[in-house]
């Protein structure tokens, strides 16, 4: 039946994991609450100034096997309980280097990156490699850092992300981070990069194409009230969480709660949409230090990006999506 979940693939699917993540370390990856814990370490970390920095950058410790797990459980997730609809994924060149710029939602559920690994992976087969840049909390952990970094997540820096490039392969970034992906609920069709050219800058000086990647309906898998900017101040949030904001949010199944819980997604509606690559022929390296060519380049890329999230936000409703054409 439509959306229902595949229970034979399911149970095979489970059965491979077992096999592949040991018993002990599954308790903490699917255990929200251990999860948490580990951040509070993190955080403890970071107030102390004893938080290592450790850079993540090694393209090599990509676990081919492991992501082949990974997606194929995201595939079953996509197929039944998002009802994911992708389109526009032949515009990600199949071969060299490439920027994947997308909107972030999800909080700290980010399915949206999950299903852009799985596309390129479907299109372009397993030996197209994507490599996603995310918050440093993940390289803090000695267990989240390991299954991160064979799951091709590399600490968010730009020398990450020339190194990867420079490999030949897809980078995923998020330029809105934490500005985007807490947003409150009433933006959620609201594309935010919150000012921030860092991606154009390593763009330009590696004159790699860029490639936006929209996303709707993962900003309904939570409700998120307030971003807590004022509130992150108050408690210097940047201090011990390396995050500008202190969200407040409505999840399943803690109800009204921190945004910096893990929590479980409601099961909504989801498209994704690549857009056409965009390139600047040109302008060079020396343009990555110009104002000027930096602000009209951000106002192309968002442009290019809320129009596509308006057209695919047209006639949605909340957790059903957009009724089939």
């Amino acid at each position: 039946m439509k959306g229902m979940i595949p229970i034979t693939e399911s149970i095979a699917w489970l059965r491979r994991a077992r096999r592949a993540i040991p018993k002990e370390h599954r308790r903490v990856l699917l255990n929200p609450v251990r999860l948490a814990m580990r951040f509070l370490g993190f955080a403890a970390l970071r107030v102390a100034h004893r938080d290592h920095g450790r850079i993540s950058d090694d393209v090599s410790a990509r676990d081919p096997e492991l992501v082949d797990l990974f997606c194929e459980g995201v595939r079953i997730l996509s197929q039944s309980y998002f009802r994911l609809r992708t389109e526009g994924v032949e515009h990600v060149p199949a071969g060299g280097p490439v920027l994947l710029v997308g909107n972030h939602s999800g909080a700290l559920v980010p399915t949206e990156g999950f299903f852009t690994a799985q596309a390129i992976r479907d299109a372009q087969g397993p030996t197209r490699a994507l490599y996603a840049l995310v918050h440093d909390f993940i390289f803090e952990d000695p267990l989240l850092h390991d299954y991160a970094a064979r799951l091709g997540m590399l600490r968010a820096s730009h020398a990450s992300a020339r190194h990867a490039l420079d490999a030949g392969h897809c980078v995923l970034v998020y330029p809105g981070s934490d500005h985007d992906v807490f947003r409150p609920f009433r933006d959620r069709h609201k594309v935010v990069l919150a000012g921030r050219k860092g991606f154009l800058k390593l763009a330009l000086q590696t004159g790699v194409p860029i490639v936006p990647v929209v996303t709707v309906g993962t900003h309904e898998q939570l409700i998120v009230l307030t971003r807590g900017d004022r509130l992150a101040k108050l408690v210097h949030a940047h201090a011990w969480a390396r995050a500008d904001v202190f969200p407040v949010v409505l999840s399943f199944p803690w109800g009204l709660t921190s945004g910096f819980l893990p929590y479980v997604p409601l099961p909504t509606q989801v498209t994704q949409a690549f857009c056409p690559p965009m390139r600047w022929p040109h302008l060079g390296p020396a343009d990555a230090g110009d104002p000027a060519v930096l602000e009209r380049c951000y106002r192309e890329v968002e442009a290019v990006m809320q129009s596509t999230l308006d057209r695919l936000a047209v006639g949605r409703r909340f957790l059903r999506g957009r009724a089939t054409p």
